[in-house]
């Protein structure tokens, strides 16, 4: 019988060589904790920002222009990495 503890479903993703070749270069980090890591911060940016626009007057497009803010200052913080 199989234990269902601990499974996690898996994601897979597409990087470009270069970038797969400059992690191999860096073998001892564990890549999936970053990109887990990585994930659930933005998940609860997320829902901070969900549980925000519910008490707010904000439009959609307030909500989308302040996610694609989020989104951006994410991706520089992690390209200076």
């Amino acid at each position: 019988m199989k234990s269902h503890i601990n499974e996690m479903p898996n994601l897979t993703l597409s990087i470009t060589e270069e970038l797969h070749e400059k992690m191999k270069r860096h073998s001892e980090i564990r890549w999936g904790d970053i990109v887990r890591k990585s994930i659930s911060e933005k998940i609860e940016d997320l829902e901070i920002m969900d549980r925000l626009a519910k008490k707010s007057k904000l439009t959609q497009a307030d909500i989308g222009e302040i996610s694609h803010k989020v989104n951006r200052d994410i991706f520089e913080e992690l390209n200076k990495r």
